[in-house]
């Protein structure tokens, strides 16, 4: 009997995760994108495999899943998988009293660590040690190059499961389990699974218009290759980042926080900015990032943004070469319910896969095992 089939209609991480997921259950897999490669949200971030982000239950399984996947094929030879764990600063006494009670919370099912300020600095050569009070260490956390990554995965794919990929094909338009491209091509298959990122117009926009959706523009920067082979060690990230995730809301002292730096650092949080950097495996460094909401961007980075997300990078990391080679911007699918994505069936045999925010690196491939599994 022939495999039934599927087809993926855009190849950034959530289609390549899909298409993983389906053809390791089996079906025959082939995958459309309207670029000749990956160039949207899922190669214009940190690289971050980041599962202290998510609260405990579901989506952090999800994100460890995720993460031994990026692991299992990092070690098959397509790229670089660095597991070097993370690390948040405190340079405030409440600060450093949100990472006390997030390590009581999270020490009963997540490999953390409190740190003084002698064993942060031990962890990386990076933090700036004047005013530290001391850190939490993570080792959930890895790095890979997402340009590499995502250059590699269609390639890897294609030899582990025959997925097949048809680049610089836009469908335009899909009924009855077929997807038209153009007037002139169209391919059937049993499922269809649109992963089209923040592109909520050309495929089922009514859909998408009836959804609690929006956009999310990041501005994002990256730093030379440090010289002498040197390493950063762990993901580093400043206060600011204690306000933006999910996972870290049950700390009591949050609120206290958040209205320090509502009161300290108002633009900060009015252009949606926390710190963060993270090392590749080339010893670039990456850097940012903001959020900018709604459904249509300025095309245009700020560069003020930019500006202030170095000056605040500066009060907690040092690195050896602060050359800034390359700046960008993401924009990707945000839901405004606070559901950690969409899947959706608009017509029979036709899924939507989709809004995963800034967490598609560190959600996608678990998240499509467990859809997948329970068709």
């Amino acid at each position: 009997m022939s495999k039934p089939s599927a087809i993926i209609i855009g190849a950034g991480i959530a289609g390549l995760a899909m298409a993983r997921a389906l053809a390791i259950k089996g079906y025959a897999v082939t995958v459309f994108d309207r670029t000749q490669q990956a160039v949207g949200a899922s190669v214009r971030n940190f690289g971050m495999i980041w599962p202290i982000g998510q609260p405990a239950g579901k989506m952090y399984d999800y994100a460890l899943r995720s993460r031994q996947v990026w692991q299992q094929i990092g070690e098959q030879g397509a790229f670089v998988v660095n597991p070097c764990g993370s690390l948040h600063l405190a340079y405030h006494a409440d600060e450093w009293k949100v990472l006390q009670e997030l390590y009581e919370l999270f020490s009963k099912e997540r490999k953390v660590a409190l740190l003084s300020p002698g064993q942060v600095c031990n962890k990386s050569e990076a933090v700036v040690p004047d005013g530290l009070l001391g850190g939490l260490f993570s080792e959930d956390e890895a790095i890979v190059d997402p340009r590499a990554a995502m250059g590699a995965l269609p390639a890897w794919l294609k030899e582990q499961y025959e997925v097949r990929f048809y680049w610089g094909k836009c469908v335009s338009y899909i009924a009855d389990n077929t997807v038209y491209i153009g007037n002139e091509e169209d391919y059937q298959a049993d499922v269809i699974v649109v992963c089209s990122g923040a592109d909520f117009e050309t495929l089922y926009p009514e859909a998408f218009n009836r959804l609690k959706i929006t956009k999310c523009k990041l501005q994002m920067m990256r730093m030379a290759a440090q010289p002498g082979n040197w390493q950063m060690g762990p993901a580093l990230c400043g206060g600011l980042s204690l306000i933006h995730y999910k996972s870290f809301s049950p700390a009591e002292s949050l609120l206290l926080l958040r209205r320090r730096y509502e009161q300290e650092l108002p633009d900060y949080l009015r252009w949606g900015i926390h710190v963060m950097v993270s090392q590749n495996n080339a010893g670039e460094l990456t850097i940012g990032d903001s959020h900018e909401y709604g459904l249509t961007h300025d095309p245009f980075d700020k560069a003020f943004i930019n500006e202030m997300i170095v000056s605040y990078l500066r009060s907690f990391a040092n690195f050896k070469d602060h050359t800034i080679t390359a700046t960008w911007n993401g924009i990707y699918a945000k839901l405004t319910n606070g559901d950690s994505h969409l899947f959706i069936s608009p017509e029979p045999g036709v899924f939507v896969f989709n809004g995963l925010g800034g967490a598609g690196m560190t959600m996608s491939f678990g998240l499509a095992e467990s859809i997948v599994g329970e068709w």
